[in-house]
């Protein structure tokens, strides 16, 4: 059996998920254009979190392989709506793009109630990707003014998610436990 010590391919999965959301609530709240979100979406949300997401399968870490690799997908899935908007190939209405959100809603739901087994901070981010989720829905469907309070509720799940990633990288070079992820809010 080998002793040689793997990196935790989830550092690199939850930098991405919170970049990239992060990036995403500066937009929707009007701080910045969407080129850096389609591009950290194609890049870092997309590619970073696939790959990681693939390694956490390696790992035989089944909830960490499905959520990154999808969520990996979702980014990838978004700039290539964005990009076919832009270049009026295929467009999507407002609409469209609501209905790509409940499936994500939807997706997120089971990975919620997944989370709730794992640990507090990763229990809060799933509680607030679901939330901000449903908020987007609601802009999607009636209720625009719904995406900034999306963006602010999205804005806590990024720093939720760096959190855990801090955590990660923290308690390992400083062979501590510095940063607490919590206990399973169900048992």
């Amino acid at each position: 059996m080998s002793t040689t010590k793997l990196g935790n391919p989830a550092v690199v999965g939850l930098a991405g998920f919170g970049m990239t959301t992060l990036l995403l609530q500066f937009h929707n709240l009007g701080l910045i254009g969407l080129g850096p979100v389609v591009a950290m979406g194609f890049i870092f949300g997309g590619l970073a979190q696939m790959i990681a997401g693939f390694l956490e399968h390696k790992m035989g870490n089944n909830f960490g392989f499905a959520a990154f690799t999808s969520y990996g997908a979702f980014w990838i899935g978004l700039g290539i709506i964005w990009m076919l908007n832009h270049s009026e190939i295929y467009t999507s209405s407002h609409t469209d793009v609501g209905y790509y959100l409940v499936g994500w809603t939807l997706l997120t739901f089971i990975f919620w109630i997944g989370s709730m087994f794992i640990h507090t901070a990763m229990a809060i981010t799933f509680t607030t990707l679901l939330i901000g989720f449903i908020l987007l829905d609601l802009a999607h469907f009636g209720f625009p003014g719904m995406t900034v309070v999306a963006a602010y509720v999205l804005i806590i799940c990024a720093l939720a998610a760096w959190y855990m990633m801090a955590s990660v990288i923290i308690n390992d070079v400083s062979g501590k436990q510095l940063l607490k992820s919590g206990k399973p809010w169900v048992k």
